[in-house]
This record gives structure tokens, sequence and C-alpha cells, in this order.
């Protein structure tokens, strides 16, 4: 029998059932142990860790298409490292440990499908850290919003972010919540989004200041987002 890769992943069978989360709700908790992974049908998702001393942070945002809890397929008993959880309504196939390493065993595209997950998934984290060692926190604000436009529903025109509070987005770049509050009144006094309950990204501004190059060495600073939407005022008034 032809193994059809679409099917396994849309529907219930051995070592695998269908889910249904309402937002906030888990599909795991930190510390549970990890014995299945989760394939988001639908939905949005994110990745959240509390340290020893109550501090939580988000550290993933995911959507359809993505799998959550891949560390279960590392070894027996492992703990999940973080908290998975609902942001919208979420559609998930819940596959067991032993089955999902069957099968990605036993057939090729599954194994190569959730090769190419994990290098992407590699790639962003690697992505993510860069960003939180070297930019300022309104600029990995600016990125996040750039990175969550692009999680809005097929077929949209505008470049919707999905509802996410600032509490989240401060979670998100280490940083208050205040801070953001502050970040995104300077962002839509700029025109780089509206912002009237749902948030809506100009991405072309977005990627002219997220991709500006930074100042010589010897400057005393890069320029904020401010001095980059002056520069750019200042060259539309000579032209």
């Amino acid at each position: 029998m032809t193994f059809d890769l679409a099917d396994f992943l849309a529907t219930a069978g051995v070592g695998r059932r269908i889910v249904h989360l309402m937002p906030k709700e888990a599909f795991f908790s930190q510390g549970s142990v990890a014995d299945s992974i989760f394939y988001l049908q639908t939905g949005r998702a994110k990745l959240t860790v509390v340290s020893h001393d109550g501090r939580k942070v988000t550290i993933a945002l995911l959507s359809a298409g993505e799998f959550v809890g891949e560390e279960s397929l590392a070894s027996v008993g492992r703990l999940h490292m973080a908290t998975g959880s609902a942001i919208t309504a979420c559609t998930a196939l819940r596959i067991e440990r032993g089955e999902m390493i069957r099968v990605m065993h036993e057939q090729h595209s599954l194994s190569e499908m959730y090769l190419k997950f994990l290098l992407v998934r590699s790639m962003r984290t690697q992505a993510d850290l860069v960003d939180q060692l070297f930019n300022s926190s309104e600029r990995r604000l600016a990125r996040i919003l750039l990175i969550l436009s692009e999680f809005g529903e097929p077929g949209e025109r505008e470049h919707w972010v999905p509802h996410i509070t600032q509490e989240t987005l401060a979670e998100m770049i280490g940083t208050t919540r205040s801070r953001v509050s502050f970040f995104m009144n300077r962002f839509r006094k700029l025109g780089l989004i509206e912002y009237n309950g749902r948030i809506r990204v100009h991405k072309s501004l977005l990627n002219v200041i997220l991709h500006d190059q930074l100042p010589e060495r010897n400057a005393e600073q890069p320029p904020t987002i401010v001095d980059t939407a002056r520069s750019q005022s200042r060259q539309t008034r000579h032209v």
C-alpha cells in the first residue's frame, strides 16, 4: 500500500489522534514527560519557558505545518523543556513517540519532511540568538513584527499580525511591556505600522530599517529607528 504523507498527518490512526485546543490551553507543560509529538494542522501556538525565579519568556511562535514537542523523539523518559500552548484555537495531530519513530524509519517522505523542519527551526533559533546578542530592543521588536506579519491567514493581502499581547512581545525580545508600548507608539507615529486593536505592518518600511547598515566603528552609537526615518524623510524632500 502506498504511503500518503498528507493523509498520515491529517487523520487519526494507530498511535495518533486528533486533538483540539482552545486559546491558552497547553499541548504539554514544562517538566512533563515528553512521550508524544504534535503536528499543528490549524491555528497558532507558542513555546514558553519559566525560570526558577518565576520569569516567563516566549522562545518561539508556531504556525500550521510545524511540529511541537520534537524533544520527545530524543530519548525515552525525556522531559519537555518548555510549555507548548495555543495562541488561537488549534487542531493538531498527536503522534506517540514510538509510532513517529517507526514511520520515520519506514517512510523516507516523512523523515525527509521532518529533517527539513528541524533545519528551518535550527536556522530560526540561530537568527533569534544573533538578534538578542547584537540588536537593540527596538530593532528586535521591529524584526518580531515583521516575522509575525508572515503568520497571517493564507490569501490575506494585508500584512496583519495575529492577535498578540504587548506582554508576549516583551517576553520575546527581553524587555518590559512599557518599553514595547513606547516603541509601538513610535512605530505608529512614523507610519511603520497601524495599531488599533490589531497590528498592520508596512513591510517595505520595516525592511528598509532592519537591513539598514550600521554606522562606522568610530561612531558613538548606531542610529535608532527615529534617526533612520528622519534621514529618509530628508532624502525624500530633496528629490
